[in-house]
């Protein structure tokens, strides 16, 4: 089936994309016919690799892998500046590089622990997000935040997680407002249950890991999880088409957070 490339030969920026959703973000930019450089640690080296190959090969887009700590500064400048270089624009942004630890309840919780996870989960978008805007601002380009559904919901044993998305969710809303008067959009998306590599990782640590994956996909009113495949739909629909839309937050939940269900923790 022909592809509609909705994207076409933009620039676009994909942090966190070797796997999971930022994957499924990849992989419908370069669908849609953009120039994709995504990034992620150096022990996602190979996996990075691999996919680049796989998607150029596929086209009809193209793409580039860089190794790039989003925990360091100095790795966004060099992943802006070599995007700059290979390709002279940025037209989208896409901050999703982070990570879920193992639930903790709060008073077991390090402050270093904390201050760890915003570092990675929120002062990362901020610094990639700062470094980008120049060059945003030129293209009237937008920025897409990866945020959670349990910001707006919360989430049992997780605050320093939930604490990070919430204030993605608000650092888009204020870059929204900011970045108005330059044109450039700044969006985010809350995905509630997605199948990904790290969900199965998560679920593996508990006790009974198949039913902790049955619980998860019944937590939404279609009765399954989101798949990478949507999360890059819903990445390119804010890109692409939702060009009267700054400042919202995208839902991407399967209704999980609707109607009532067995919530006491009351013994």
């Amino acid at each position: 089936m022909a592809c509609a490339q909705r994207y076409v030969n933009k620039v676009v920026i994909v942090t966190g994309g070797t796997r999971g959703i930022g994957k499924g973000i990849v992989k419908a930019f370069v669908q849609n016919g953009s120039k994709v450089v995504f990034c992620a640690k150096e022990t996602e080296l190979s996996a990075g690799q691999s996919l680049e190959s796989v998607l150029n090969e596929e086209g009809p887009g193209s793409c580039m892998f860089l190794s790039c700590d989003v925990t360091k500064e100095d790795d966004i400048k060099h992943l802006i500046s070599e995007t700059i270089e290979r390709f002279g624009q940025i037209d989208c942004l896409v901050n999703n590089a982070g990570w879920h630890p193992p639930h903790k309840p709060t008073d077991e919780t390090t402050a270093e622990e904390f201050r760890d996870l915003l570092n990675l989960n929120l002062i990362s978008y901020f610094l990639t997000s700062k470094y980008a805007l120049p060059y945003l601002r030129k293209t009237q380009g937008n920025i897409i935040n990866l945020a959670s559904l349990v910001a707006s919901i919360g989430q049992k044993d997780a605050a320093p997680y939930v604490a990070t998305k919430g204030a993605i969710t608000a650092m888009t809303k204020a870059m929204a407002v900011d970045e108005s008067r330059y044109q450039v959009r700044v969006n985010c998306i809350s995905p509630g249950n997605i199948r990904t590599p790290l969900w199965e990782e998560l679920a593996g640590q508990t006790e009974n890991p198949s039913a902790t994956i049955k619980g998860g996909e019944n937590a939404q009113l279609i009765g399954r999880m989101g798949t990478e495949a949507e999360s890059g739909l819903a990445a390119l629909f804010l890109a692409a088409d939702a060009t009267f839309c700054t400042g919202i937050d995208l839902f991407l939940s399967g209704g999980a957070e609707l109607n009532y269900g067995f919530k006491s923790q009351v013994p």
